[in-house]
């Protein structure tokens, strides 16, 4: 190869060089949990939970993603009584890090099982 010559344009990559590229990956949004997928949160947030009280939960009523990790409620038989609708359900507020780790609970709300959710 000879000296560059800085006055000469330079030639342009060819179009099947550039079409041979593997496509450029996408980066995930900052602030978005990294680890676990839903299941797998979901999965962690209730054994987690069950290890704590004793008990073990009958249902998770939401899931989302937070800047942290996840946050989930999580509703657990606190009382069983007769007949079932009787029995006493808790609803707590279970935060997992972004590895699925619980950092914390909370119970939220007590309630029968026969009750339903009323509009305000």
């Amino acid at each position: 190869m000879g000296p560059v010559d800085p006055d000469r344009p330079r030639r342009s990559a060819s179009h099947s060089a550039e079409e041979k590229r593997p496509p450029a990956r996408r980066k995930r949004p900052a602030g978005r949990p990294k680890a676990p997928n839903a299941g797998s949160a979901m999965a962690a947030a209730t054994e987690q939970l069950a290890k704590l009280l004793g008990r073990i939960p009958e249902s998770v009523s939401s899931l989302r993603p937070t800047d942290a990790g996840w946050e989930a409620q999580v509703e657990v038989l606190e009382l069983e009584r007769i007949p079932d609708t009787t029995s006493v359900l808790a609803s707590y507020k279970v935060s997992l890090d972004e590895d699925g780790a619980l950092i914390s609970f909370e119970r939220t709300r007590r309630y029968n099982r026969g009750m339903i959710d009323r509009p305000f």
